[in-house]
């Protein structure tokens, strides 16, 4: 379970504390999949970033299981990251200099041995349709096929929480839909709790519950549901 209890953000400026979040609750059980849309500058990726422990929150709190990762020291909150949380972002962040499957198998770099890992790296790349790319560079891909590879990475650890910042941003219609698609099946199929934060109203319409943060809070979208 995710759970986010009362959690406001705001950062310092010359003229005084500058709000982004106002008491946003949150309540995600595992398999949910929910969409979060909204203005630009509203807050959206903050939200992702703090509830995913990159940030944290100004107050209120946020926990995964009952774990908060903010009580954590710093050596204990990358390897709760690395393992428990997977980030698609809309700039894929692939490594030009290596391979589909090396790019995969970032995230385990840092953590303990596994002698299945390359073998669970290349069935999460024949799932996501890359197969046969996997000693292609990203400079030889498609900006759909280097999401698929992010998204791949992402789940590499078998992370608990997927956050997905833009996923389809950067991509034509025709591909956003495939990736969508994918990231629905994979939540269908894997039940990590899903968030993907977008100005897709097309995309966030998809996702069986859908947000709307405006002016830093955050309420659900019950039309058409």
């Amino acid at each position: 379970m995710l759970e986010a209890r009362s959690v406001s953000k705001s950062y310092p400026t010359a003229r005084g504390p500058l709000p982004i979040l106002s008491d946003v609750s949150l309540t995600l059980d595992q398999g949910d999949a929910i969409s979060i849309v909204g203005p630009s500058g509203t807050g959206k990726s903050t939200l992702l970033y703090i509830l995913g422990a990159l940030e944290p929150p100004t107050s209120g709190s946020v926990t995964l299981d009952g774990k908060n990762p903010f009580t954590l020291s710093d050596k204990e909150l990358s390897a709760f990251r690395n393992k428990e949380v997977g980030f698609v972002f809309q700039d894929h962040c692939l490594l030009p200099q290596c391979t589909v499957l090396e790019n995969v198998l970032i995230p385990t770099m840092v953590a303990p041995p596994d002698p299945q890992v390359s073998s669970r790296a290349e069935a999460l790349l024949d799932q996501v349709g890359l197969s046969k790319r996997l000693d292609h560079r990203p400079g030889e891909l498609s900006g759909g096929e280097k999401q698929r590879v992010a998204i791949a990475r992402a789940l590499i650890r078998e992370p608990k929480l997927l956050l997905c910042d833009e996923p389809t941003g950067n991509l034509d219609r025709h591909t956003a839909t495939q990736v969508a698609d994918l990231l629905l099946e994979i939540n269908r199929a894997s039940k990590p709790i899903l968030v993907v934060v977008t100005h897709s109203a097309e995309l966030a319409a998809r996702f069986p519950r859908s947000y709307e943060l405006m002016e830093g809070a955050l309420h659900e979208d019950h039309r058409g549901r």
